[in-house]
């Protein structure tokens, strides 16, 4: 499905992303692919295109994210709210290892973001290995 945004909010939320993907951080000139526009309230759900409701996030974040607003922490089985990036700070929530290749979660709404939109695969740990070796990786802010 194709959203509807004007240009004038497009260039706010590609400034304001820093075209980079809201969750895991991945940005659009290191993987080479465009950003996807996620509906943090899904449209299905009553979300709108507001500044407020809408954010970059790579396919992969935006594909397992999908209709979910909420995970399960997988350190203490609660349900919570995925990360907001409109209401919450990234470094709030996450943080990089020490090889700078996985994202972890910091609090349990950073660990469950992290499980459900599968933030470490395989894939995307292989890529920012070699983004770190390179010095493109991780962002600095």
């Amino acid at each position: 499905m194709t959203t509807y945004l004007s240009e004038a909010l497009r260039k706010k939320i590609e400034t304001t992303d820093k075209r980079r993907c809201c969750y895991c951080l991945t940005s659009e000139a290191n993987s080479g692919i465009p950003m996807t526009i996620d509906h943090i309230l899904p449209r299905s759900t009553g979300g709108d295109n507001s500044f407020e409701n809408v954010c970059l996030a790579c396919r992969t974040c935006n594909e397992y994210k999908g209709k979910n607003t909420t995970a399960i922490d997988p350190l203490t089985g609660e349900k919570i709210p995925l990360f907001n990036p409109r209401q919450q700070q990234w470094k709030d929530h996450f943080s990089w290892s020490a090889d700078g290749t996985k994202v972890e979660g910091l609090t349990a709404i950073g660990r469950g973001t992290v499980v459900t939109l599968r933030m470490n695969h395989a894939v995307i740990v292989s890529a920012r290995r070699r983004w770190v070796s390179s010095g493109w990786h991780p962002p600095i802010d």
